[in-house]
């Protein structure tokens, strides 16, 4: 299912959930990288869901009940039963369906510690180091760039001397659980990278990271989900003026801001 900018329906998402016959749906967001690790990982394992778009500004009955907790997307609804935050559903869906087609996890209890440690490094400081140089100008944009770049020569380590050193992805020859989770939300880079004017990836400073993020954006699966380069443009620009402009909002996808558009989908910015 491509993930684009969803035009408004006439159904409610509440109708539109008690009158579909999956088994699995998705409630999400149009420019989440949140929602996007989860539409990705039910590409690759081939299973069929229904989707469901939600107005963070307004959200719906439907997505309140399944979660009334953080009251965010994702949430993915599996044989009536609603599971929340991101990195939880991924573990789900491995679990769940284990051969549709390939597991996302590595088999090896080892490999498997060293992507959730990564997954986790992701959402808890390379995502924070990238939304302050995005929601900062001045002196404080470069020093955000500097502890940006900071956490990302740890990752490009781990890809030069680490457990993932010599493979093409994380999981080796194919996509899997950690390059879900750090690719959903890297394609961001560029995007920032023009709206905010800096220079965050460097091709020479970070060759791996740099050849790896390539290799992801061009996987078939990956195209289609990712929304165009203009469409994000855009909602980035909007959210830039709203964060620089002191515009406050509510928390959303996993976390963020809702202030007109939908704010705090800065790549890897929301658990």
């Amino acid at each position: 299912m491509k993930a684009v900018k969803q035009k408004p329906s006439s159904v409610s998402p509440m109708e539109k959930e008690n009158s579909s016959s999956s088994s699995l749906k998705l409630f999400g967001s149009w420019a989440s990288s949140y929602t996007h690790r989860i539409q990705l990982a039910l590409k690759l394992k081939n299973l069929t869901f229904d989707y469901i778009e939600e107005d963070l500004s307004h959200k719906s009955p439907a997505l309140l009940l399944h979660n009334p907790i953080y009251q965010k997307v994702p949430v993915l609804v599996a044989d009536g039963r609603p599971i929340p935050e991101s990195l939880l559903i991924l573990h789900f869906l491995d679990e769940y369906f284990p051969h549709n087609p390939r597991q996302l996890l590595p088999k090896s209890p080892h490999d498997r510690a060293a992507a959730r440690f990564w997954a986790h490094f992701t959402d808890d400081r390379l995502g924070p180091a990238v939304a302050a140089v995005f929601a900062s100008s001045g002196d404080a944009q470069v020093a955000a760039v500097d502890r940006f770049r900071s956490e990302l020569r740890l990752v490009e380590a781990e890809l030069t001397d680490g457990v993932f050193a010599g493979s093409r992805f994380f999981s080796g020859d194919q996509i899997g659980f950690l390059d879900i989770v750090l690719g959903c939300g890297s394609y961001w880079l560029a995007v920032f990278e023009e709206v905010a004017e800096v220079k965050l990836v460097d091709a020479v400073e970070f060759p791996r990271f740099h050849a790896w993020l390539r290799d992801f954006e061009e996987q078939d699966e990956v195209k289609a989900i990712i929304p165009s380069f203009n469409e994000l443009l855009g909602y980035a620009r909007g959210l830039r003026k709203i964060l620089l402009g002191g515009g406050g909002g509510e928390a959303d996808n996993d976390g963020g801001a809702v202030a007109g558009v939908e704010a705090g989908d800065m790549g890897n910015l929301q658990k």
